[in-house]
Order: C-alpha cells, then structure tokens, then sequence
C-alpha cells in the first residue's frame, strides 16, 4: 500500500474514532453540565491548566524528533522510554510539592484534592506514550483510532457514574486517569511488535532527539502560556466560577477544531515528513491541508456562531446563558485557529521547530499584555476579545512563516477560501431567516436549524465544489 493510500485509510481510522470519541465526550459534558456547577468546571479547569503545563517537560518533543528522523535504533528508542518514565515521576513530584502554592494562589482548598489525583496521569501515562509514536510513525492509525475509542468509551461511562455518585469534580479527574490507564495498556499491546526496550540507557546517543525537543519544548511552554493565560487570569482575577462559564464557552466552540484537524494532521505529518527534500510537494500538501480543513472547520464554526441561543440552553440546561456571548467570540477564535494549525507539519518536516518557539515568544509578548488590559476594564468578554486579536496575528504571523518555508501560498490559499466562506454566510442566512419567521426555541426547532444549515452547505459544496464521481472516487480509496 502507497503511502497515499495509507494517508486515505489511516484518515478513515482516525475519522471513526473521532467521530465516536466526540460523541462520548459530548454526551458527557452535557450530563455533567446538569449534575455539577460551574464552580467544579472552574476547580477541573485549573486542574487541566497545571497538567498542560508540566505534559510541556513530559516527552522533551520526542514524538516529533521520532518521525522526523524515522527512528528505529532500538537502543535510543530505549534511552527515550527510560527517559520519559524518569521525566514523568519528576513531574509527579513536583505537582504535590506545589499544590500548596497554587492553593494559595487560587483561595480554592477543593484543589488540593484534584492536582494531587490528576498528577498520577504522568505516573500512567508514559509507560505507553513512546509505542503510541511509533504507531503513528509506522502510519498504523487502525490501532491508534481502537485504543482511542476504548480509553474514551471506558473513560466517558466511568465519568458519569461517579458523577452521579456525588464525587462532582473528582469524577472527571477519576474518570480521565482509567481513560489513559486503558489507552495505556493497548498502547503497549499494540506496539510492541514495534519495540521491545533493552536494558539500555545512554544519553550521548539521544543528544540529537534532545536538540530537536529543545526548541521544541520551548514552544510547548510559550505556547502554553499564550493558550491559557486567560484562564490563569480569568482564575485569579475574576474567580473560578467565571473561569467555569469560559471554559464551557471555549470548550464548545473549540470542539470542532480539537476533533476535526487532529485527524488530517496526525495522518499528513508522517507522510510529509516523508517527502521533506520536495519543496513543491510540500506547498501541494499544504494548500491541500488548509482546503480541507477550511471545508470542515468553517461551516461548523458558523453554525455555533448561528444556532448558539438555541444549542446553549438544549444542550447544558439552564443557567449556562452567560455563555453565549462568549462563545460568539470564540467562534473567530476558532476560525484563526484552524487556518494556523498546519504550520506545524511544515516546520517540523523542515525540522526547524524553532520557528514555533518564535513565533509563539512574539504572539506571547502581545497577548499577556492584552488580556491584563481588557479583563481589568472590560471583564470575561474583554479576555476572550484580547484572545480574539492575539489569535488573528498570530495567523498573520503563521502564514508568514509558511511564505518562507514553501514559497507564496496566499494567493492560491484565497482562492480556494472563498467558496467556504461564501457558502457558510448562505448557510448563517437561511437558519437566521428560519430563526426570524418560525422560532429558534426548543429541541424540534434546534434540530431543524442544523438540518437546514447542514444541507445548505452539503449541497452548495457538491455543486460548486465536489463531484459525484470525486466522491466516488474517495469512497474507493478508503475500501
């Protein structure tokens, strides 16, 4: 099998999983919207901020270096393994040492209780972490979407029932760490046809990997605090029941990208990384990649921005209202976002994540200032429009970036840009009239807002985009 063909059903795997893990999560966000507060969003949201932080030191960026190099040295792979177990304990550390600090710094005693649990994550996680990177590298995506599927299900049904047992935001720590437990123990299973680590461990044979994380792990912790510095300061300035209703807002406008780009990125890097010497295969890849997922991410984007009055209240129940607002921002949040996230299979091929580091310094440099500025005059909705400039700049920045890595690229990406726009505002104008003459309350109604904006955008894509036959031809690839 042509690595085309295996980009086509590796896609296809990674689609299915997606599809079915975006379900479980949904359905348990929308059970525990009802059962639990946005204060216990609030505590779990923090929790998250703390582990994204230390998951920056947990693999020193070797699952990149990994497919870049195509490694195989089963001697290495062993330094890295024995490299991260050793990284992932430290870390486990360090969270309980500095629970008491960041108690402290959020006036939350529930805290405790949560960063000390979720730090065993770093105890479980990295026993499987480096064989999920070979499959990856290996492009077997059958395996990765099954072990994906059976974490999230197990995970997702462990969540609910201790949330329906009163352990309120402990369930959806408990329930994340059986999900990786699982994810965990298949990783294993599936790769170790793969690797089998020997008992070596050598540090001067891995200084390649190490300089290639370097940067690369620099990027990680700019990138985490350009990513969550809103939260750290909605958190601290406005308080954790405010954080709660932002976290929600941005999770569901957000969900589209988390779910969507992963599955062409985490099929096109192994295979661009592949063709890195083919700078005019790379520039195809690329405009290929911002196609599609402009073609995905947009009209999804739209409809939340449209229907948000009535997915809101349907879907968390009531006393999520405030959410609305915010959600409309982070609708061009999103929008930036996705049209950003290919770069990173151009540097990486290239092997350059420094570029990265950079540009996530300069977009850093703006934005702490920025969101400090708004959230003291303009509160909640004042972090999330500071989120909304750095986010636009930082795309500005993105595709210059990619300008100079491939050659010029905009002229063919605006292109081929316009069509989903145009279709996405006839798809907003036919849901606002439906809103307008019928209504836009109530299940029936929210339902009949996303048929009609669904078949709007499905059929002005076959008719000026997609034809049957190309369909047909997709549909072949994939058997």
């Amino acid at each position: 099998m042509n690595n085309t063909k295996k980009a086509m059903n590796g896609g296809k795997w990674i689609t299915i999983s997606t599809i079915i893990s975006t379900l479980f999560q949904f359905l348990q966000v929308a059970v525990l919207a009802r059962l639990l507060d946005p204060l216990a969003f609030g505590i779990v949201s923090i929790s998250n901020v703390i582990i994204a932080f230390f998951q920056i030191f947990s693999n020193l960026g070797f699952s990149n270096s990994i497919i870049y190099k195509q490694e195989n040295d089963r001697n290495v792979l062993s330094t890295l393994y024995y490299l991260n177990l050793i990284v992932g304990l430290v870390i486990f550390i360090a969270i309980h040492i500095s629970t008491p600090s960041i108690i402290s710094f959020y006036h939350e005693p529930k805290l405790a209780g949560v960063l000390n649990l979720s730090s065993y994550y770093f105890v479980i996680a990295y026993f499987g972490q480096l064989y999920m990177f070979l499959l990856e590298k290996e492009l077997r995506f059958k395996s990765v979407a099954m072990l994906d599927i059976a974490g999230t299900v197990i995970g997702s049904g462990v969540t609910i029932a201790l949330a329906y047992s009163g352990y309120r935001e402990l369930s959806m720590i408990i329930g994340s760490l059986v999900m990786q437990t699982v994810k965990s123990a298949l990783q294993i299973t599936f790769g170790l046809s793969l690797f089998r680590p020997s008992w070596s461990f050598n540090l001067n044979k891995v200084k390649e990997h190490l300089r290639f994380g370097l940067f690369n792990m620099g990027d990680g912790f700019l990138g985490f605090i350009q990513f969550n510095a809103d939260n750290i300061f909605i958190g601290g300035m406005l308080g954790i029941k405010i954080l709660g209703y932002y976290t929600i807002a941005y999770q569901l406008a957000i969900f589209p990208i988390t779910k969507l780009n992963p599955i062409i990125l985490q099929v096109a890097y192994p295979i661009l990384a592949k063709m890195k010497d083919n700078t005019a295969d790379l520039k195809k890849s690329y405009l290929k990649i911002l196609d599609f997922i402009s073609y995905c991410n947009l009209p999804l984007l739209a409809g939340l921005f449209i229907t948000a009055d009535s997915v809101v209240p349907l879907i968390y129940g009531p006393g999520w209202e405030k959410t609305i607002d915010l959600i409309h921002i982070f609708v061009f949040v999103g929008i930036f976002t996705c049209l950003s996230h290919p770069l990173f299979t151009l540097v990486f091929t290239k092997g350059k994540p420094s570029l990265l580091f950079y540009l996530n310094l300069g977009t850093l440099l703006v934005k702490v200032p920025l969101v400090y500025l708004f959230g003291n005059y303009w509160g909640v909705t004042g972090i999330a429009m500071a989120f909304l400039i750095t986010t636009l700049l930082n795309m500005i920045a993105n595709f210059a970036i990619a300008h100079s890595l491939i050659g010029d690229f905009v002229e063919n990406f605006l292109r081929d840009i316009v069509k989903p726009i145009v279709f996405c505002l006839i798809m907003v104008g036919v849901i606002y009239a439906y809103k307008v003459f019928v209504g836009h309350s109530g299940l029936a109604n929210t339902l009949i807002e996303i048929m009609l904006g669904g078949t709007t955008y499905a059929l002005l894509t076959l008719v000026y985009k997609l034809s049957f036959s190309e369909l047909k031809a997709y549909r072949q690839a994939l058997s």
